[in-house]
């Protein structure tokens, strides 16, 4: 395809997301951008935070896992699904219960101020840099394959990329979002079905074909029991999967600020049960997908796209969506696609991150009643330009992007997973004015274990469970500052 034609696309797109934006953004009062009033239907929720969960890291990084682990994720991916069902029968009847707009809300009645303060700052810095590695990995993808041959630089891909999110998300926040997301969900889906029909077919195999083919089966292991020093072991991706998705999903603003926006208790476990059955079936279908690039690229001698001198496995999905000769249908429902993936999680990372710092640093429900929406607004604005900043920055990193993100997140979440642990499992009040240090060491902590030379941990690699141990941390921390119980 010509950039001019990719450029339609996205004007088309966007076009698509402004309409939906005018609909939902007539009443762009507080409430309506914070809670979408509380009227959201459970199911349309429930089908969008697929595509919020997913976003470009799945969409584009998780296909390129294939070559490195084949299956692998997959352990962590039925990980999630208990994890989520912590989050239904836990965390969700506890938020409903106290009302909450922020749900680090809950550290306040439960601890003290500061701990609340600690609870959002560390979902700011999470967020932040989550939203903004999902965003990266996007915005490479399209300047590799229409803006770089436009001339156009990558930060300003960036800026642009975030000013199109800011543009329709500005008047009704998350109800516009819930409703952006389905489309979004329901865009990346078509896109990666279209993908493995396609390719499949240029193979001359039918889907089922293609799942019991030799091929397949030399790429498609899913359980590793052989190795408990490698990343790949099972009990490492599983139990440190729960975690994952407690923590990111559970305790995160962003995903649960969604589910806050369901008329009640019940429709909001309805949507996260319903969601977290269907990860399971969409993620397997995505790693469907990296193994038949890798085949396909394998067959016809295709190599993994080189950017800047660094391996980007990332890119080899749009390597062969767009430069490989596979067809016009292809290369349309990929861009549709990763347009998709670009806005679904950022759009709503954008939202939650104005939330947060609205609602947990600047009070703004407690100032006077002329004053919060215009207050809401900059806000709003100041975290635009923040992603565009860290996104910046990101692109001198190196490796797998998803690899990165869950690595990162096990360190920046821990502390929140400790001190609602804590709080959901013990009776007890804390000395609240040490909650922050307590965080602190906690991820100093945890860096020094996993930073053990191979002469005292030998050929053992830390993953995801360096989540739970960070929390650990920090709940044994918190019992050193315990006082009575409630």
């Amino acid at each position: 395809m010509e950039p001019i034609h990719i450029l339609l696309l996205i004007a088309s797109y966007f076009g698509l997301l402004l309409l939906i934006s005018y609909f939902t953004g007539k009443d762009d009062s507080n409430d309506v951008f914070f809670k979408a009033s509380k009227k959201s239907p459970w199911y349309l929720v429930a089908f969008g935070m697929i595509g919020a969960s997913l976003s470009g890291v799945t969409f584009i990084s998780v296909p390129g896992m294939i070559g490195g682990q084949q299956f692998a994720y997959m352990q962590g991916v039925l990980g999630f699904f208990v994890g989520y069902l912590f989050i239904l029968f836990i965390l969700i009847p506890i938020y409903y219960k106290l009302n909450v707009t922020s749900i680090y809300q809950y550290l306040e009645q439960r601890f003290g101020k500061v701990s609340y303060k600690t609870g959002a700052f560390f979902f700011l810095l999470s967020r932040v840099t989550g939203a903004s590695f999902r965003l990266f990995l996007v915005a490479l993808a399209m300047q590799y394959i229409v803006f770089e041959a436009l001339g156009v630089p990558f930060w300003l891909t960036v800026v642009i990329s975030i000013l199109l999110i800011w543009v329709y998300t500005n008047r009704g926040g998350i109800k516009t979002i819930v409703w952006t997301d389905t489309l979004q969900t329901l865009a990346m889906l078509t896109a990666v079905g279209a993908g493995i029909y396609l390719i499949n077919s240029k193979l001359d195999w039918t889907y089922l074909e293609f799942l019991n083919s030799p091929e397949f089966t030399s790429k498609g292991q899913i359980f590793f029991f052989d190795d408990p020093n490698s990343k790949t072991y099972f009990w490492k991706y599983f139990i440190g999967g729960i975690f994952i998705a407690i923590a990111m999903t559970g305790l995160d603003q962003d995903m649960m600020q969604k589910n806050l926006t369901c008329k009640n208790k019940n429709d909001a476990q309805k949507n996260m049960f319903s969601m977290a059955t269907l990860l399971v079936i969409v993620n397997f279908v995505f790693l469907s997908l990296g193994a038949l690039l890798f085949i396909y690229a394998e067959k016809f001698g295709i190599s993994i796209p080189v950017v800047d001198g660094k391996t980007r496995t990332d890119l080899l999905f749009p390597e062969i969506a767009m430069n490989q000769g596979l067809g016009t249908a292809l290369a349309v429902t990929f861009i549709i696609g990763l347009i998709a993936a670009a806005y679904s999680s950022a759009d709503s990372a954008l939202t939650s991150l104005t939330t947060s710092f609205s609602v947990d640093f600047l009070n703004i429900e407690k100032r006077p009643k002329e004053d919060q929406k215009p207050l809401r607004k900059k806000v709003h604005i100041g975290a635009s330009i923040l992603l565009i900043v860290v996104v910046i920055i990101f692109n001198t990193l190196e490796g797998n992007v998803v690899s990165n993100l869950f690595t990162f997140a096990t360190f920046t979440y821990g502390p929140l997973l400790g001190l609602f642990a804590f709080g959901i499992l013990t009776n007890y009040k804390i000395k609240d004015k040490y909650a922050w240090i307590v965080a602190l060491a906690s991820i100093g902590l945890t860096f020094a274990i996993t930073s053990l030379p191979t002469s005292i941990i030998g050929d053992y690699q830390f993953h995801w469970e360096i989540l739970p141990i960070n929390g650990l941390i920090t709940f044994l921390g918190l019992i050193l500052i315990r006082t009575q119980k409630d």
